[in-house]
C-alpha cells in the first residue's frame, strides 16, 4: 500500500513524493478516486492560488474524495495551499468556498513593519504540545511562502505557530486531519521529522 498524493495540477508533487520515498515510503501520484481511498494515508500539496486550486478540485470530482478522506480513518496531510484549502472561506483575489473540513478562514497579511509575502526561515512554536506529529522533536525553523494565511475558528485545531508580525498558524489539526503552511520537504531536519511523524499515523511500513 501506497501513500497517495493528490494531483489536481496545481501541487509541488515532484518535491513532496520524493521527500516521502526518502523517508522510505511508497508514493503513488494519482487522480484516481479508488486509488485514494485505498492508501494508507493521504498528502494534499499545493502551489498558487485558491480559486484556481478549488476549480481543479471541483472540476475533476476530487473536492468531495478529500471530504471522504477527512471523514474516514486515512490519515490526511495538506502542505501549503492544499492547508488553506482544508478550510471554509479564502480571500485570495475575491471570495471563495474552500473544503471546508476545517471551520476558519483565509486571509491576507495586512501589511506593515513586515513583507508580504512571508518568505523564508522561521520559527513554529507548538500550542499542543501533545500531538502526534511533534512526538521527539524540538521546537525549531521551517521555511515558509504564502501571502495569506488561516485564522482556524476552533481553538484546538490550531497545533503550532509561527511569529510574523503577529501569531500566524502554521499546523492545524484535528482527528487524522492535519495541515503544514509551510513546506516539510523544504525544511530541513525539523521539516522532513514532521513529515516522518505524519507518515507513522498512516501504519504504512517503510520499504
Amino acid at each position: 500500500m501506497a501513500i497517495a498524493i493528490v494531483d489536481y495540477g496545481m501541487g509541488n508533487l515532484h518535491s513532496v513524493s520524493k521527500a516521502v520515498e526518502r523517508l522510505g515510503y511508497e508514493v503513488l501520484i494519482t487522480s484516481v478516486e479508488s486509488e485514494i481511498l485505498a492508501a494508507e494515508g493521504v498528502i494534499l500539496p499545493g502551489v498558487g492560488a485558491f480559486g484556481d486550486a478549488m476549480t481543479q478540485l471541483q472540476e475533476s470530482s476530487l473536492d468531495a474524495v478529500v471530504r471522504k478522506v477527512a471523514a474516514g480513518d486515512q490519515p490526511l496531510l495538506g502542505i501549503c495551499l492544499g492547508m488553506q484549502l482544508l478550510f471554509s472561506t479564502s480571500e485570495e483575489h475575491g471570495s471563495h468556498k474552500g473544503l471546508d473540513i476545517l471551520p476558519g478562514a483565509v486571509v491576507r497579511f495586512a501589511g506593515g513593519d513586515y513583507k508580504v509575502p512571508h518568505m523564508g526561515w522561521n520559527k513554529l512554536d507548538y500550542i499542543e504540545q501533545g500531538s502526534p506529529l511533534f512526538t521527539g522533536l524540538a521546537e525549531g525553523y521551517v521555511y515558509f511562502v504564502h501571502s495569506y494565511h488561516v485564522l482556524p475558528e476552533v481553538k484546538t485545531d490550531l497545533l503550532a505557530t509561527t511569529d510574523y508580525g503577529q501569531p500566524v498558524t502554521a499546523i492545524v489539526g484535528r482527528d487524522s486531519v492535519f495541515g503544514m503552511q509551510f513546506h516539510p520537504e523544504k525544511s530541513g531536519e525539523l521539516g522532513m521529522s514532521l513529515l516522518h511523524n505524519f507518515l507513522k499515523l498512516t501504519g504504512n511500513p517503510v520499504k
